[in-house]
C-alpha cells in the first residue's frame, strides 16, 4: 500500500533552521520519493518503508530541538505525480 505524507517541523526555539536543515536532508537521503516546498515536505511510497523512516527520523528531529511541533498528514495513496489541471 503507498501512501503521501506531509510534514512540517516547526521547532519553537531562536536556533530553529538546524534542526529543519537536517530533517530534510535524512528525507532525502532515505532513497524514497521526497518533495519540497516553502511550507512543507512530502514523502511518498510503500507505508511499512514511508513510516519506519519517519518513525525513526521524527524522534531525532525531537531529541535535537527543545521544544517543537510536528505537523503531518497521510494520505492512503501515491499522490508524487500529482499536478494541477487548472
Amino acid at each position: 500500500m503507498n501512501i503521501s505524507v506531509e510534514l512540517t517541523l516547526t521547532p519553537i526555539q531562536d536556533n530553529y533552521e538546524p534542526a529543519i536543515i537536517n530533517f530534510i536532508k535524512k528525507m532525502r537521503e532515505s532513497g524514497l520519493t521526497v518533495k519540497e516546498n516553502p511550507l512543507s515536505t512530502q514523502v511518498y511510497g510503500d507505508y511499512d518503508e514511508v513510516m519506519g523512516l519517519l518513525n525513526k527520523e521524527i524522534k531525532n528531529a525531537f531529541e535535537a530541538i527543545d521544544r517543537g511541533l510536528m505537523y503531518v498528514k497521510i494520505v492512503k495513496s501515491d499522490r508524487s505525480e500529482y499536478a494541477a489541471d487548472f
